[in-house]
């Protein structure tokens, strides 16, 4: 679903006028094996090559993020409480899969910058060709995919949802509990206690002329 609105989000005191697209992220089947991919590291010193190859036994927390999206801004500080909270049974990668030429403000260097600010450890990939993206169905920022590792490098997806039910236009308090109960549940091998509700966010920011059919 997507919905183009306008409406205002405070956020460090000062107000944003927003005019974006509003968009769920999309059907994924549970089950679905995480894709093969190698993208840049923008989250390290020379921006080097990441791959499959360099994840290791832990399960997997995969988000689709940006510098710029406020919806993503809405929640930065709560992804580095999560990201830490876990990280002892889940390793963490994000991916921004935004269009550079018309947001610039997405850009690898603008990605390191926001990774550095919020004190970020993990990966930060940047899918350039958007292949990455369109592979997992990805359609908005931030979008979560929670995958269970049965080894080999074998990631089969366990969890696609909201990070919460809080929103920037809402009072609902910022917990992350809907992808804290995922990982629980994942931890103790039993299935997610409750419906997956869709991530709401900014649509990806496609590459004018390439966009997916579910987008159209």
């Amino acid at each position: 679903m997507r919905i183009t609105a306008k409406y205002t989000i405070n956020f460090n005191y000062r107000e944003y006028f927003l005019s974006m697209v509003k968009t769920n992220s999309m059907f994924l089947e549970l089950g679905t094996q995480l894709p093969s991919f190698e993208m840049i590291n923008t989250n390290s010193s020379n921006q080097e090559n990441y791959n499959l190859t360099k994840l290791d036994d832990r399960h997997l927390l995969l988000m689709f993020i940006c510098a710029h999206c406020p919806f993503v801004k809405y929640i930065e500080n709560y992804i580095s409480i999560l990201s830490s909270d876990i990280e002892d049974k889940v390793q963490t990668i994000a991916v921004s899969s935004n269009d550079i030429v018309t947001h610039p403000s997405d850009s690898p260097d603008c990605l390191r910058n926001q990774a550095q600010l919020q004190g970020w450890s993990f990966p930060y990939l940047y899918d350039e060709s958007q292949v990455f993206a369109k592979k997992l169905k990805a359609a908005c920022t931030p979008d979560f995919y929670l995958f269970s590792n049965a080894g080999n490098r074998k990631f089969t997806l366990f969890y696609h949802g909201q990070f919460d039910s809080s929103r920037p236009s809402n009072d609902i308090s910022t917990t992350g509990e809907d992808l804290h109960a995922a990982v629980k549940g994942l931890n103790k091998n039993s299935k997610y206690p409750h419906p997956q509700q869709p991530s709401l966010g900014c649509n990806i920011k496609w590459t004018p002329g390439k966009e997916p059919d579910w987008f159209k």
